[in-house]
């Protein structure tokens, strides 16, 4: 089967279960890891921005999508020519049938219980011991967090994290005032790239606060990339439980 992948951790996913490059033909800029094995393979533009025409000329089997990551009239317009499977996947539940899609759609099914088995195994073992109030910022200028419905959100507080706008859904503009509450303050490093000078500013109004720079990819990969955190989850872990 020729598969297309429009997302990135989908990418990564697939490679994890065992596709080939022979088999996965296309992907966007985005898509990143493994880096030795996307190298050779075709971009077919960004998430948001792809290139029909050059997803047409590779005559696909299968395209794979998301409902947040990927446009949806581009979406609608390749369903008119190929078949196209749209995950939407906000929960770690929802992440655990992603994969055991996937894993019956390549037939790889054991390897996908593999890594669900693995990811519900460090998500149970990394938790700090005081729930900690946060905000998790995804963008600078105007600041932007994640609310309720997000994967983000729901990674946070299955570490033990209470994210101050989970009152809140998708990715709310807030201003700097609104971090006051917040015990930590979380810059990612995508898709805005946070700097230390961004933590630097933050300390200008909020000296008192921890203000640290966390793996974008660690809370906002779905897929299998959860299952290749546990070192990382258990050193931010670390730094809360004393």
């Amino acid at each position: 089967m020729k598969v297309i992948s429009l997302v990135p951790s989908i990418t990564e996913a697939l490679f994890d279960l065992g596709l080939t490059e022979n088999e996965i033909i296309g992907r966007t800029k985005f898509c990143i890891h493994p880096s030795e094995k996307v190298k050779n393979i075709e971009i077919i533009g960004g998430t948001k921005n792809l290139n029909i025409e050059k997803i047409k000329s590779l005559k696909p089997d299968l395209i794979l999508a998301n409902k947040e990551e990927n446009v949806k009239e581009q979406v609608e317009v390749l369903m008119k020519d190929f078949k196209v499977i749209v995950y939407n996947t906000e929960t770690v539940e929802d992440n655990y049938y992603l994969l055991k899609n996937l894993g019956l759609l390549f037939n790889k099914e054991e390897r996908a219980q593999a890594f669900n088995l693995k990811i519900y195994e460090i998500l149970n073992q990394t938790k700090i011991d005081t729930t900690i109030k946060v905000v998790y910022l995804i963008w600078n200028n105007p600041y932007m967090t994640v609310g309720s419905d997000t994967f983000i959100h729901h990674i946070l507080s299955e570490i033990g994290f209470e994210n101050i706008f989970k009152n809140q859904t998708r990715y709310p503009i807030i201003k700097t005032e609104d971090l006051a509450v917040a015990d930590v303050i979380m810059l990612s490093s995508e898709p805005f790239p946070f700097k230390e000078k961004h933590i630097a500013e933050l300390k200008k109004v909020y000296s008192d606060k921890k203000i640290m720079i966390v793996d974008g990819e660690a809370f906002s990969w779905y897929g299998t990339h959860i299952a290749k955190c546990e070192n990382y989850f258990k050193e931010l872990i670390a730094e809360f439980n004393i």
